[in-house]
């Protein structure tokens, strides 16, 4: 199930001038070892679409980490932290239950360790085992700790399922948190109203969930969206932070299982991603890019854009 990383993946141009900072990802990244390293970015791929194949939608995501790290490679270097390429953990015989079991361990182990994990995906399906693992962390740590989760998304996933899938996965976060008697804090950023039925608003509105629809998101209204995240983060301890490619409108994100026919733009969506990180601080915990699909992508341009928020994640 687990894969160490393989860094034929962190190959790319030298540039031959010899002044200043040339370098570019693939001079910086390194294998991961727990033994070694001051904590840093811990990239760690999740190579399943089980759940987006259970939720009846378009397979091939298992393939999207490894493909954002070769969009990664040649990318020029403009971070502080040192970064560390931990491998990928790999869906077998569509066990995605052991999967998310097995990958909230490894989340557990970097948070343990200072590190900033960066999810790659594969399926959305990615959500609840990244906030089994923080929630496992905070945990033993203190008690009565909130974790907001943000999530840009199309979709609320939260579809009720005899199976998890990718589109289950922040209702089971839900269900988690009313087990534990914790508070479920979920922000849902850029829905598409004609892709949620009345039903999923129902039962969000019913767990408390707030949500702005893609059409609220623009360039002219960032303010009112800035206040809504304002008073959501007053209230949390901890950020869980999701990005679904397929929030980002079709012609920019292709390369996903459900293009958006509408979408938020790319420049509201690194607004609000840099906002968030900013404000947010230390309390930012965790982030993953999710639903990655290079078998429906275009000219690598879902594959560029990932590859450029993992950069404005880590910056």
């Amino acid at each position: 199930m687990y894969k160490p990383a393989d860094m034929f993946f962190w190959q790319g141009r030298i540039d031959q001038e010899t002044e200043g900072d040339l370098r570019r990802w693939h001079q910086v990244v390194v294998p991961f070892s727990p033994d070694d390293g001051e904590p840093g970015i811990a990239l760690l791929g999740i190579c399943s679409d089980t759940g987006v194949s259970r939720n009846h939608g378009r397979p091939g995501a298992r393939n999207g980490p490894d493909a954002i790290r070769t969009a990664l490679s040649g990318q020029a270097w403009h971070l502080a932290l040192q970064c560390y390429d931990v491998g990928n953990l790999i869906c077998i015989d569509d066990d995605l239950e052991a999967l998310q079991e097995e990958q909230a361990c490894w989340v557990e182990k970097l948070l343990e360790l200072g590190h900033f994990p960066l999810l790659l995906g594969g399926g959305h399906e990615i959500a609840f085992g990244n906030f089994l693992g923080l929630s496992r962390r905070l945990e033993r740590q203190r008690d009565a700790v909130v974790i907001g989760v943000i999530n840009f998304d199309a979709h609320f996933d939260m579809r009720k399922s005899p199976q998890p899938n990718s589109g289950t996965s922040f209702l089971q976060i839900a269900d988690l948190c009313r087990e534990q008697q914790s508070q479920f804090r979920y922000f849902c950023l850029g829905l598409s109203e004609v892709s949620n039925t009345k039903a999923l608003f129902d039962r969000a509105r019913a767990l408390g969930v707030e949500w702005l629809i893609d059409e609220s998101l623009t360039s002219w209204n960032l303010a009112s969206a800035e206040q809504r995240l304002t008073n959501f983060l007053a209230r949390c301890d901890s950020i869980y932070l999701s990005i679904d490619l397929d929030v980002l409108p079709a012609a920019v994100s292709p390369g996903v299982s459900a293009p958006a026919a509408r979408g938020v733009p790319l420049e509201v969506v690194e607004h609000l991603l840099t906002w968030i990180r900013n404000k947010a601080g230390n309390r930012l915990a965790l982030a993953d890019i999710a639903e990655y699909n290079p078998a429906f992508d275009i000219d690598g341009r879902t594959a560029k854009v990932a590859a450029r928020l993992c950069h404005m994640l880590g910056r």
